[in-house]
């Protein structure tokens, strides 16, 4: 064990590797804020909706492949924002990432989109065509009683 292993410089020498590469201080904080966690790799790809895919081999296997995503969502992001064939490579389910070999196109696929079920104005609500069994009460209506 050498010295400056176990003195730790070795990982203040990291630590100021990273800070580096990430792009300095304020750039660290930000990402360690949106991510919970401070990793550098190599960008793979990016996709439609302005994912950016990551992967460092230093780190073990199920933690080597990650995907950052845009600032625009900031903390609002989701598992649906990511599509079908990144998340095959993100979870290793294949080696090669889209980028690189992307996946056969097929006419019966739709255009992955991600859930809007808790966005308000693009959420979907189905038409009814049957009255409620339970009316509320609106303040100033008699009740009905049929």
């Amino acid at each position: 064990m050498s010295l400056k292993a176990w003195l730790g410089i070795d990982k203040i020498q990291k630590l100021g590797q990273i800070v580096k590469e990430i792009g300095g201080v304020k750039a660290v904080l930000k990402k360690r804020y949106l991510m919970d966690v401070t990793r550098v790799g190599t960008l793979v790809g990016t996709d439609t909706f302005g994912n950016r895919y990551y992967e460092n081999n230093a780190y073990f296997v199920p933690r080597n492949r990650w995907v950052e995503f845009p600032d625009k969502v900031w903390l609002d992001y989701d598992a649906t924002q990511v599509p079908p064939e990144w998340h095959s490579w993100l979870h290793h389910i294949t080696d090669d990432a889209p980028s690189v070999k992307p996946p056969p196109t097929q006419s019966f696929v739709l255009e992955h989109k991600e859930n809007t079920t808790l966005d308000a104005d693009r959420k979907y609500i189905p038409y009814s065509t049957t009255r409620t069994k339970v009316q509320g009460w609106q303040p100033g209506q008699k009740p009905q009683f049929d």
